[in-house]
């Protein structure tokens, strides 16, 4: 399956909120998504007033994570699978490994803008696990690991006043040693992201 390249913000009015919360309009009165709250297609405004069956609201918040997260249906499958073999919640330890993706790292650290900009970074060699360049987007990152950008990129004022723009901080298990390094101090915080995707209809879905 080819990767959704439809644009973002039709994306975001398709599942209800903003995917790419980092997107200069979103959350704005300017944003497609409140200006049009509507979902997209030839319907129109009347597809809100459909009442979504409980296989359909599960349906839709696995599309939405996959869309976060930009992940293709495999692999995210493959998520599942890998949590319920894995002891503890399946949805939080799926939540987890999710997080734990290089380029959802780079995104949480403030190397990049967007996640699809994290991954290009990714993609380019840009970044470094514990000193070794690093190019698969979705190379789990454990515990005790030091993430950083390469010096070649980290010197350029253009990433310099990027991270500056972007003032992300960290999430709370990330520490950041350096303006373009940092280590992962904890396994990953899922509590705040169980408000953003109600997991447990993930694993109803699959698990049907």
């Amino acid at each position: 399956m080819a990767r959704d390249l439809s644009p973002k913000y039709k994306r975001s009015r398709r599942e209800g909120v903003d995917l790419h919360p980092d997107l200069d309009k979103a959350g704005t009165a300017k944003s497609p998504l409140s200006r049009k709250s509507y979902h997209p297609g030839i319907h129109g405004p009347r597809g809100l007033r459909s009442k979504l069956s409980n296989y359909g609201m599960q349906l839709r918040e696995k599309q939405k994570a996959k869309r976060i997260y930009g992940i293709l249906e495999r692999q995210f499958r493959n998520y599942y699978k890998k949590a319920i073999r894995t002891q503890g919640d399946t949805g939080a330890v799926m939540l987890g490994m999710l997080e734990s993706r290089l380029d959802n790292v780079v995104y949480r650290l403030g190397f990049a803008k967007t996640r699809p900009a994290a991954r290009q970074m990714v993609n380019h060699g840009h970044i470094r696990v514990n000193g070794k360049k690093a190019s698969i987007p979705s190379m789990f990152v454990p515990m005790g690991a030091t993430i950083s950008v390469i010096d070649r990129v980290a010197k350029n004022p253009r990433f310099t006043e990027s991270v500056k723009a972007i003032n992300r901080t960290p999430a709370s298990w990330l520490a950041r040693k350096a303006e373009s390094e940092a280590t992962v101090v904890a396994a990953p915080d899922v509590t705040e992201l169980r408000r953003e995707i109600d997991v447990r209809r993930i694993v109803e879905f699959y698990s049907r």
